[in-house]
């Protein structure tokens, strides 16, 4: 985030709090030390190009971002995470995200690690004042349950009506359709599987980030 768009947020947030004077003051101190930014300088986004570099499909594109997700479970179904973070294709980091669910399963866990991942990207392109952007959009998950899933078996479900084979609906189907509307939202879209625990550094951080939401939930 640059120095205007940090000003910017301060004004929204001064017209929020317009009446409360402690909080006013403290946008007040915020606002001088934005103040001694240079003008060009970038709050929020940091560059782990080296420590993450970028997967092959993103290394020749101009545009575009990636999506890493993750879920954990201690027992399943029992207490979960999930977790998820979003590069651009000059390797920096501009979003990570984590949070807990009780009780849960791990396929339900790595669906919302992408969930998030997505809602994440998008909430950004709205802050920013961009509209349904023509960047393609890499989404990588160590789940082939999610990936199969939304690349294969949600065709065949939403042909039956939201319904498998069998008649029956498919497990974790309000996390299904969420993420098949949310696929929606992007003219370039593409899922693919990693695998875990073999030194992904995206897939290794979000397993991290996962497992430490649940350490400091006291699970």
């Amino acid at each position: 985030m640059r120095k205007s768009e940090i000003q910017k947020s301060l004004r929204k947030l001064r017209s929020v709090f317009d009446d409360d004077a402690q909080a006013l003051d403290a946008l007040d101190l915020l606002s001088l030390k934005v103040e001694s930014f240079p003008e060009d300088k970038k709050v929020g986004v940091v560059d782990f190009s080296s420590e993450f570099p970028l997967p092959q499909e993103m290394q020749e594109l101009s545009a575009g971002y990636a999506i890493f997700a993750d879920g954990a479970c201690r027992g399943n179904p029992g207490p979960g995470a999930w977790a998820s973070m979003i590069q651009n294709t000059k390797g920096e980091v501009i979003l990570k995200s984590s949070g807990v669910d009780v009780p849960t399963t791990n396929n339900k866990m790595e669906l919302e690690g992408v969930i998030r991942g997505l809602k994440g990207l998008i909430e950004k392109w709205i802050d920013e004042g961009i509209s349904e952007p023509d960047s393609p959009v890499f989404v990588y998950s160590d789940s082939k349950y999610v990936v199969e899933g939304i690349e294969k078996w949600v065709i065949g479900w939403k042909a039956r009506g939201w319904k498998k084979a069998d008649n029956k609906e498919p497990e974790n189907l309000l996390l299904w359709k969420e993420l098949d509307q949310l696929k929606s939202r992007f003219s370039r879209i593409n899922f693919l599987w990693v695998k875990g625990h073999a030194g992904h550094p995206q897939n290794e951080m979000c397993d991290k980030m996962a497992n430490l939401a649940l350490d400091e939930a006291g699970f």
